[in-house]
């Protein structure tokens, strides 16, 4: 049985736990698995914020407990640094310092000086945000308006593609966030997360699709013409409906070419009310930027036809339980919920909030988008119809 480290884990159980976790299964399957609680499992990867610590190794160039020994009964012996130096292959001011640092020709012990070379080595190195505060500045100042890592790091080379002091990784500002040891960036900042997480999570985590209604007359998604599929021309949307408590929604829109966002007001799911409010918003925009609408399976657009009757927009429906096939709409419903959680009264938002909420992801770098904004893109889009 190998070594207890921390939370009654095993050193072997320790390493099939951060296995288990980067490849994307839960808390609950991982505590299974290892015959333990669920919270002793978050409890040990909390204070790395989920993010697997680096296995110390010594380098190649240090000097090993083999070479300190020889230097132990070289003293011993009465022999000079060069003569032990010579002896070893290495630099007598590799010799000097070594002997030097762990108590001289007198106190020089080979085992002590190895453990003090192992401790000294655990000195971190400070990361590039703790050691920059402006850099610092720039990065929570980004946070505080809700945009995420990756789009941070993204603008940032991009607004400053000559100066590296201000170029930093996404993943160091996720750890910036998750181990508060950096000393880099408040705790609070992890408010403006989307996921509101408190532990990084696995890339390979898995979501669930959810199936929904069938409707009658539908045109396929895979009947769509290639322009529409390839994204080579503005004008075509993906939709759906996010839902909130008390039988609440909000109907979300994004432009497949640019990204762009528009949310309506919807006072209930029943079709009449949805398909008036997507008439309503089809009007804000010229016919050439509204040509066609991908939605799910979902019942609130059973009349669809009269939806096209009224706009001229062509409706396409997803394959049952394909969520992907609106990839664009997907991910940004999972950008809304930062502002508006699962399981939280949406009819409280008024059309004006989210208008702004709206205008807050259009103003956002997209990495998609070469770090530039939906709204810049789809104001090209807008001048180029004129």
């Amino acid at each position: 049985m190998g070594r207890r480290i921390g939370y009654g884990f095993t050193s072997a159980q320790r390493q099939e736990l951060w296995d288990r976790y980067q490849l994307g299964e839960s808390l609950k399957a991982i505590a299974r698995a290892l015959g333990k609680r669920s919270s002793s499992i978050y409890n040990h990867l909390r204070p790395s914020g989920g993010i697997r610590p680096v296995s110390r190794k010594r380098s190649r160039l240090a000097l090993t407990l083999a070479e300190r020994e020889e230097i132990s009964r070289g003293i011993v012996a009465g022999q000079s640094i060069r003569e032990m130096a010579r002896t070893l292959g290495r630099a007598a001011s590799t010799v000097s310092r070594e002997v030097r640092r762990n108590g001289g020709y007198a106190g020089y012990r080979a085992t002590a000086a190895d453990k003090n070379a192992w401790d000294r080595g655990r000195r971190p190195k400070r990361c590039k945000l703790a050691s920059n505060w402006r850099l610092a500045r720039l990065v929570a100042a980004k946070l505080k308006k809700n945009w995420s890592p990756e789009q941070i790091a993204g603008w940032l080379k991009a607004e400053y593609p000559r100066d590296e002091r201000y170029h930093v990784s996404h993943e160091t500002i996720y750890q910036s966030l998750f181990i508060q040891a950096r000393g880099a960036l408040k705790k609070e900042l992890t408010a403006h997360l989307r996921s509101q997480r408190t532990i990084r999570r696995s890339k390979h985590a898995k979501t669930k699709g959810v199936g929904q209604g069938q409707l009658k007359d539908i045109v396929s998604i895979r009947e769509r013409p290639a322009s529409v599929e390839d994204r080579a021309v503005p004008g075509h949307w993906e939709g759906d409906l996010i839902a909130g408590s008390k039988n609440t929604h909000i109907a979300t829109l994004v432009e497949r070419k640019t990204r762009y966002v528009m949310l309506a007001k919807v006072n209930s799911r029943d079709t009449k009310t949805v398909i008036k409010a997507l008439i309503k918003q089809s009007k804000k925009l010229p016919k050439e930027l509204y040509k066609s609408l991908t939605w799910d399976r979902g019942k609130e657009l059973a009349d669809h036809k009269e939806f096209s009757l009224a706009t001229d927009i062509k409706v396409y429906f997803c394959d049952p339980r394909s969520p992907w096939q609106r990839g664009s709409n997907e991910n940004t419903n999972g950008l809304l919920r930062q502002y508006f959680p699962k399981r939280t009264d949406l009819s409280v938002h008024s059309q004006a909030h989210l208008n702004k909420v709206a205008r807050e992801l259009n103003e956002r770098p997209r990495k998609t988008l070469g770090f530039r904004t939906p709204a810049e893109k789809f104001n090209e889009c807008v001048a180029s119809t004129v």
